[in-house]
């Protein structure tokens, strides 16, 4: 816009009171004008995925042996008190909702072999019976937790906790025999004895990973899990009894693997480069502010003088983050904006001048960038908008002048000259 407008509207509303009002309302907003403070941020990463990465599927096989009331038939019979260790079978899938926590159903199953826990009863020797459980559980990757997130981390220790339900049936002796109430004694006998047990457990344990690649990991786990007294169908002893399993397998990676992260401090510098053109403008608007004020000071208006104001910049300087002299996306309007201005004063030449802030880097080495910068900002003017080379004139100043005293990382920047 030229200036010479303005002072058309001035010579039209002069000594009328609309002018007062709107001399007034101007004093208002520019004694009002605020200055935009620096951005603080937390620096530390967060992490995302999309639902459908970190899924995983587990198969796996070991050993289990279930620790129920203990009794004197293996004392007796030696030759019928084999192993107690028996084959058990998982299956499970689960998801990381983060770099720390996951969360698993897990389904285990086979048969179990434990002493017949009955004095006196030496011909049982020992019972079995078969059992599978469902459980949901809760993991926790604690060397993402302790030692930073890694996603190719090679060996991680993963503690994890559940409650699920459990089936225990089929309960036979050495004899594949269901022993009989009449052969218990008292201490131990029942009417009532269930073909199915039904039982709420309790598990913990530790899996051990062992990353293969991509898409598969190797896994080894030890677990415990603790049920109610009648899990094996007897309810004598102890309140509590347990089956401890040892257990190896793969775990299959299904869509994506890994996680994203961000950094609120990294976008400090654009914050601040904005930052730094809002109290640009805000400082020209007050200039514009109190030229209005001379001009509203001078009623009744003088002869109206035509002056051709297009030499002004719509926006004078170009902002860049520490040690860089790379254009930001966000600054390409203001060179846009220079570029324009200066097609549409052909006559005109222009100083671009380039810094460096002085808290960051040696004085020779602020010089070289400051340099690299207002030569970046000269080239985007002749390689992509057109302007003739020996009207753009450029000079470094590094970190030796200061344009902003009071703002350290203002000074990363580019500013027009004429």
């Amino acid at each position: 816009m030229k200036t010479r407008n303005l002072y058309l509207a001035m010579a039209l509303c002069a000594g009328s009171l609309a002018c007062g009002n709107v001399a007034n309302a101007q004093d208002v907003f520019v004694d009002d004008a605020v200055t935009v403070t620096e951005f603080t941020c937390d620096n530390s990463n967060h992490y995302f995925s999309n639902w459908r990465d970190n899924w995983f599927i587990e198969i796996g096989a070991g050993a289990n042996q279930p620790l129920v009331e203990k009794g004197t038939a293996g004392k007796a019979m030696q030759t019928v008190d084999g192993k107690k260790w028996t084959a058990s079978y998982s299956f499970g899938f689960g998801r990381w909702f983060s770099p720390y926590l996951g969360f698993r159903i897990k389904a285990i199953g086979g048969a179990l072999h434990w002493d017949t826990p009955v004095a006196g009863a030496e011909q049982y020797g020992w019972s079995r019976s078969k059992h599978v459980s469902l459980t949901g559980e809760l993991m926790w990757d604690m060397f993402n937790s302790l030692g930073g997130v890694n996603p190719n981390r090679v060996f991680s220790i993963i503690p994890f906790v559940g409650l699920g339900g459990d089936a225990n049936w089929g309960y036979k002796n050495h004899f594949g025999e269901q022993p009989a109430a009449s052969n218990i004694l008292s201490e131990y006998s029942t009417t009532h004895r269930k073909s199915v047990q039904w039982t709420l457990p309790v598990t913990a344990g530790l899996q051990f990973r062992v990353r293969l690649g991509k898409y598969v990991d190797f896994f080894a786990e030890a677990r415990a899990t603790f049920y109610a007294d009648n899990w094996n169908n007897v309810a004598t002893g102890s309140s509590i009894e347990s089956l401890v399993s040892a257990m190896g397998g793969f775990s299959f990676n299904i869509g994506g693997r890994g996680w994203n992260k961000f950094n609120e401090c990294n976008y400090v510098s654009q914050i601040a480069a904005l930052n730094g053109q809002v109290n640009d403008l805000r400082a020209q608007l007050l200039a514009c502010g109190q030229e209005v004020a001379n001009l509203q000071s001078q009623l009744p208006c003088p002869e109206v003088v035509e002056k051709d104001c297009v030499n002004a910049p719509l926006m004078a300087t170009v902002r860049f983050t520490l040690n860089s002299d790379k254009i930001l996306p966000t600054e390409e309007v203001n060179v846009y904006s220079m570029a324009e201005w200066l097609k549409a004063n052909p006559n005109e030449k222009i100083v671009i001048a380039g810094y460096a802030d002085k808290d960051t880097g040696t004085s020779e080495y602020n010089m070289g960038l400051s340099e690299r910068r207002a030569q970046a900002v000269k080239d985007e003017l002749v390689n992509t908008y057109g302007i003739a080379a020996d009207r753009l004139e450029t000079k470094a100043f590094g970190s030796d002048v200061q344009e902003y005293p009071s703002h350290n990382d203002w000074n990363r920047i580019v500013i027009f000259k004429q």
